[in-house]
């Protein structure tokens, strides 16, 4: 795909230029999540977007390719503008953006992002560049939902695990790199579950976290089978499929995860795993995690967890529940934020911790998302005609919801009541919650992936 950042656009966006009033010379847009499936959203992604796509300057070269592209499209092209950014500003957008800091979980209908021209001879530019902006919906998107299935594995494990936050990092792991649009999907997706994570087989997301959030290693994962390794054995050899598996991986203190439902998922852990190997896999010193892989999530864990209980043992915590001995679960087929709360409760109510079971999700993690599941906008809300800020809003009749708010905003917290305010831009002397991270160029202000998953946790 092109790096060429005038191109990073929708095609209407090339006439935008002569639609304006005379007189305008500065626009000012914001960023929200108008509703959706979340009340709150945990803002993530801007910093990777900025330094992919804002940093580079655009090139002569760059302007005689959209040049050309353009005339052949149908669209008029503002080559003058063009060569005013490449002259005047080395090729940087002439833009200031303002963010929450990254990982901050805010309710919806709050101003996220704000997005304001710096050039009067080129003012038209904020508006040019929403549509790779918005693109954050994507990366904020994922990383709502994974933060809101933590609160809910969060909330299983207070009830029925003694060691509630060790357990937490590796509750979910992403299994979503295959299940996506493009690498680019996976490695930003991949790591805006990773503020809450710590457990992902997306190797993108690994690549993304030491690119743009200076993290040497985000996320972690263990050796394991598909059903090509198992199956590879035939079914007559099955026990021999899993018999290597524990040679192989079968070390003191190692973890290891195994598909086990390439023919019978019961069979394979009654009689295999929880009989002919169940001394190697006690003499091996290692944890050895099933995976049932087709079925109806709940049942298929809970009576595998009965089975596993009934060969290797378990102990009681504190808290009265069982936690398995050797041996572990992971569910990865048919996981959502639905089943994983049908499975832990089905797990709990048969006396089971949430200890004994982790979950592997992949579409619906990274890619049954879109940009209406958190409502996400970029409207351009101000103005500046005839050197004077002119409010802008979108009001329609037929949908209350896409009503847009008006002015240059602010997100404060309110002093009493410490919950979130979306206002004028210097209406108050309360102190803003967002922070220049973006001017003509440079980035200004660079968040850690350690920072930004301690900042999650505050809410």
């Amino acid at each position: 795909m092109s790096a060429n950042l005038i191109l990073n656009t929708d095609s209407y966006k090339a006439s935008h230029w002569l639609q304006y009033p005379p007189g305008m010379d500065a626009m000012f847009s914001y960023i929200e999540s108008r509703g959706g499936l979340y009340e709150r959203t945990v803002f993530f992604g801007l910093q990777a977007i900025l330094k992919e796509h804002l940093t580079r300057p655009i090139t002569a070269a760059d302007i005689e390719e959209a040049r050309e592209l353009f005339a052949a499209h149908g669209e008029p092209f503002n080559e003058a503008g063009w060569r005013h950014i490449l002259d005047r500003h080395g090729g940087h957008v002439p833009v200031t953006i303002r963010a929450v800091p990254e990982g901050m979980v805010v309710p919806v209908l709050n101003a996220l992002a704000t997005v304001e021209s710096t050039d009067p001879q080129c003012f038209w530019i904020a508006s040019y560049i929403e549509t790779l902006l918005l693109r954050v919906w994507y990366p904020t998107t994922v990383a709502t939902i994974s933060w809101h299935i933590k609160q809910l594995i969060r909330g299983y494990l207070n009830r029925t695990s003694d060691d509630p936050e060790g357990q937490l990092p590796f509750k979910l792991h992403d299994f979503g790199a295959r299940g996506v649009s493009s690498l680019e999907s996976a490695g930003l997706g991949g790591l805006a579950h990773l503020v809450n994570f710590k457990g992902t087989d997306t190797v993108a997301a690994i690549v993304a976290a030491r690119k743009y959030y200076s993290e040497p290693m985000a996320g972690f994962s263990i050796p394991a089978a598909e059903h090509s390794t198992i199956t590879a054995w035939g079914r007559e050899a099955e026990e021999a499929a899993y018999r290597n598996m524990v040679d192989q991986y079968g070390k003191p203190g190692a973890i290891f995860a195994c598909v086990s439902d390439s023919y019978d998922v019961y069979a394979a852990v009654e009689h295999l795993w929880g009989s002919r190997l169940k001394q190697q896999v006690i003499d091996s010193g290692a944890t050895l995690v099933v995976r049932p892989d087709s079925g109806n999530p709940p049942d298929i864990v809970e009576r595998c967890a009965v089975l596993l209980d009934r060969a290797y043992g378990s102990d009681l915590n504190r808290k009265g529940f069982k936690v398995l001995r050797h041996v572990r679960l992971i569910q990865g087929d048919g996981v959502n934020p639905t089943s994983i709360g049908q499975i832990l409760e089905r797990l709990t109510q048969a006396g089971f911790a949430a200890d004994n079971i982790a979950f592997g999700m992949g579409g619906a993690l990274l890619q049954q998302l879109n940009r209406d599941t958190q409502q996400f906008a970029m409207k351009c809300s101000a103005a500046r005609i005839h050197g004077q800020w002119r409010d802008v809003y979108k009001e329609p009749v037929t949908d209350p919801g896409k009503i847009s708010k008006r002015g240059r905003l602010d997100l404060i917290r309110d002093a009493a009541t410490r919950q979130f305010v979306t206002c004028p831009l210097g209406s108050t002397s309360q102190p803003s919650e967002m922070l220049e991270v973006f001017r003509d160029g440079k980035l200004l202000r660079e968040w850690t992936l350690n920072e930004v998953r301690t900042r999650s946790e505050l809410a």
